[in-house]
């Protein structure tokens, strides 16, 4: 077996795009380039810069190949998100962001053709975030868009498509709330045929196929040889839980976050789930369905410190704590477990620091209840930004009976992405958080979501 020394990961999160060089001997991150994933808000609607991309990545995949080496290419992306492909390969229309509100003028009408939750696992959701709302929208607007389009492919496999020439789609963004797959038969769902779209929908492939090797122009402009095999790609909550599924017995949870932050239960039932607040079946990079719940944590965050540096002291979190101030849901009304409601403080924090330890709470109690709604079990793992801060991790573990924990080894989209072609590792190196005061932390919990209830 040939042996992948360094796999360059392109690694697309709605907030930035990045270049990865993981080592797979260690999966650590050797080489990082960013750049942000900006929106450009101009017609025909707003839509990503995906040249731009390109660019960044070829040229990256430059340097590093001639610095280090590659061996192979992986790919990750947010979801929610599809491209159309004319017959020349070029887009067929700009790649829509998922948050423009233009699929929300059609939303009645969509509404009398998208499958029922039973079949697909997921919600209805606002603006594009379902890709069958996207299609449907795009398609009404501009007539003529669906005889132009060649080929349909979800967002990884759209870079894929650039790197190889290959078309596809892949399970984990199909089954990303699209509307368009069915989790638990693994195959499409009725939209496809309503859309008449099955003849241009790419294959659906497990996340961890290799979709190809590199056309003769990528291996022109980076130096990579041509053999240089690039896999199917994942959408990015799947590949920070693939990881987790590789070192792991079910059952147990991985808290992914982000600017979205997302649960998602291993091993859990999913027969409970509710659509109405924001539960969803996810798709395993193996093609196994994943109960899973998800708020948008990161941007909550950014909102409510709104450029605070402040670090909350002992000071601030006797103060919220004795004081009961609260930050109730939602901060991001259009989504998570508390949809449609304003957030509202239950008493105005006095300094900073206060302000930034009861949004941390208020981080964990959501994460909280998406857990609950999802039927979690087993220890829950906090992988991303807020893996490292405490007051978050202390009032999460103050509720979850299984612990709390955080890997030691190297975890993430990157790393995750990585591991679809590199060998990984099954060896488990967490460390449990042992949350201190938990017994006031419940209270404040159990306040929290009494005064949640009653609002409701």
């Amino acid at each position: 077996m040939t042996v992948l020394r360094h796999i360059a990961v392109l690694d697309v999160g709605k907030t930035n795009a990045k270049l990865a060089l993981v080592d797979e001997q260690t999966f650590t991150e050797i080489a990082v380039v960013t750049r942000p994933n900006t929106v450009i808000d101009t017609a025909p609607y707003p839509h990503f810069d995906l040249d731009g991309h390109w660019a960044f990545f070829v040229d990256h995949l430059a340097q590093f190949h001639k610095t280090h080496g590659i061996d192979a290419i992986s790919i990750t992306t947010h979801g929610a998100s599809c491209v159309l492909l004319g017959a020349d390969g070029a887009l067929a229309t700009p790649m829509l962001d998922y948050e423009h509100t233009g699929p929300d003028d059609l939303a009645v009408a969509y509404d009398e053709i998208r499958p029922d939750f039973a079949q697909t696992g997921s919600p209805r959701l606002p603006a594009g975030l379902n890709v069958g709302a996207q299609l449907y929208w795009l398609f009404n607007r501009d007539p003529d868009l669906l005889d132009r389009t060649a080929h349909i492919v979800t967002y990884p496999q759209y870079w894929g498509f650039r790197l190889t020439g290959a078309v596809a789609t892949d399970v984990t963004s199909l089954g990303c709330h699209t509307d368009l797959w069915q989790p638990r038969e693994g195959q499409f769902s009725d939209l496809v045929d309503r859309l008449n779209i099955r003849a241009k929908l790419a294959p659906a492939q497990t996340s961890n196929t290799v979709l190809g090797t590199l056309t003769q122009e990528v291996a022109t402009a980076t130096g990579l040889p041509r053999s240089t095999p690039v896999s199917c790609g994942i959408h990015d909550s799947n590949a920070s839980l693939l990881p987790h599924i590789i070192r792991r017995k079910a059952p147990f949870s991985v808290i992914s976050t982000g600017t979205w932050v997302v649960a998602l239960a291993v091993g859990a039932d999913e027969s409970q789930l509710d659509p109405t607040r924001d539960t969803l079946i996810n798709v395993s990079a193996f093609g196994d369905p994943v109960p899973s719940a998800r708020f948008m944590g990161g941007r909550e965050f950014d909102m409510i410190r709104d450029g605070s540096t402040a670090t909350p002291t002992d000071g601030d979190r006797k103060a919220v704590l004795g004081g009961t101030i609260m930050l109730l849901p939602s901060v991001v009304r259009d989504s998570g477990p508390f949809k449609e409601r304003n957030h509202v403080w239950t008493h105005a924090p006095t300094t900073d620091g206060a302000r930034i330890y009861a949004l941390s709470l208020y981080l964990a109690l959501m994460t909280q209840t998406c857990l609950d709604l999802i039927g979690a079990r087993g220890p829950a793992v906090v992988e991303g930004p807020f893996a490292r801060n405490s007051d978050y991790l202390n009032m999460l573990a103050a509720l979850r009976p299984d612990g709390v924990e955080i890997e030691g080894s190297a975890t993430g989209t990157s790393i995750g992405a990585a591991m679809l072609l590199g060998q990984g590792t099954t060896e488990n190196t967490a460390t449990r958080i042992d949350a201190p005061s938990q017994d006031e932390l419940r209270a404040y919990a159990r306040d929290w979501t009494r005064m949640v209830n009653a609002r409701a």
